[in-house]
């Protein structure tokens, strides 16, 4: 029985994992190009919605996810128009992107659904289902096989090479005789499919449809994955492994007595993924130092 509950609190965690990795890769891609992204869970949100959406509407998996992929790109292609063409302030745009999306999810929804912003519980065909002997959907093995091809990419392809020049030192990039802005948009456009790829997961596969908000927090929380991440894939994925081990500790414990004790609250046992980010964001947990060039226009 034992080996039973580890199996499932490890398949568990692979399973929160997934779309915190994803999204956390594409924030990596963005500010290892010089654009800070603080948007990151306005896309989730956005392609959790659009993917849901259209789901319930057409009742197939193919157009929900080409529409949840879409919606993200479409924000992620707005922050780099004016991030990068416009020169406008990059947190500031982080930030109206999650206005926009928690707001437009929600309306848009409200007048599709009536139903507070929610979709309707989508049928079996209409979501992703687990892979056999996985536990979770194609959504997640994509995440985690992105750990490596971004390491790789980054490492040993022209393009990579080029993101990290666009983030540590843009003049020489230019110098080179190779466009900055042009680098940037491929990194803005991956992270918006890698951060669509994410909230496709969450409505598809972790849940039967689209709630307001169901985005929780993870963009953020992959911001400081990232952070103490120091940047890197491999540490990626080692900080989004630690996050979803405490988001699926959370659930198992939720009202569990341990050793006699008295059930552990729940409120608490959420709140302990967002009480780690803070205690990484605030810098107890090492100090690590951004892409030299990111936030400049």
């Amino acid at each position: 029985m034992d080996a039973e509950l580890l199996l499932s609190f490890l398949t568990a965690a692979l399973r929160t994992t997934a779309p915190l990795l994803a999204v956390c890769l594409g924030g990596l891609w963005s500010e290892r190009a010089g654009i800070i992204d603080v948007g990151l869970e306005g896309k989730i949100l956005a392609a959790a919605f659009a993917s849901a959406a259209i789901a319930s509407l057409t009742g197939q998996i193919v157009p929900a996810v080409a529409a949840g992929l879409a919606a993200s790109l479409l924000l992620a292609l707005l922050h780099g128009f004016i991030a990068i063409d416009r020169g406008g302030n990059q947190i500031v745009s982080g930030m109206a992107i999650n206005l926009i999306a928690a707001g437009a999810t929600a309306l848009i929804g409200s007048a599709l659904f009536g139903e507070g912003g929610r979709t309707p519980a989508l049928g079996d065909a209409a979501r992703l289902h687990g892979l056999p002997l996985l536990g979770f959907g194609w959504p997640a093995v994509v995440a985690f096989a992105a750990v490596p091809a971004t390491a790789l990419a980054l490492r040993q392809t022209r393009f990579g090479l080029q993101v990290s020049a666009a983030g540590e030192n843009p003049a020489a990039l230019t110098a080179a005789g190779l466009s900055v802005r042009d680098t940037r948009y491929g990194a803005v456009v991956l992270c918006g499919l890698l951060s669509g790829l994410a909230g496709t997961d969450l409505a598809l596969a972790q849940a039967a449809g689209f709630l307001p908000g169901m985005s929780a927090g993870k963009g953020f929380i992959a911001l400081a994955a990232l952070v103490l991440a120091k940047w890197r894939p491999g540490g990626a994925l080692l900080a989004c492994l630690l996050f979803g081990s405490l988001d699926a500790l959370a659930i198992r414990l939720q009202g569990v007595a341990i050793g006699g004790w008295p059930a552990i609250p729940v409120q608490l046992v959420q709140a302990l993924p967002y009480m780690m980010t803070l205690v990484l964001l605030a810098g107890f947990i090492g100090r690590s130092t951004p892409p030299a060039a990111a936030g400049q226009p």
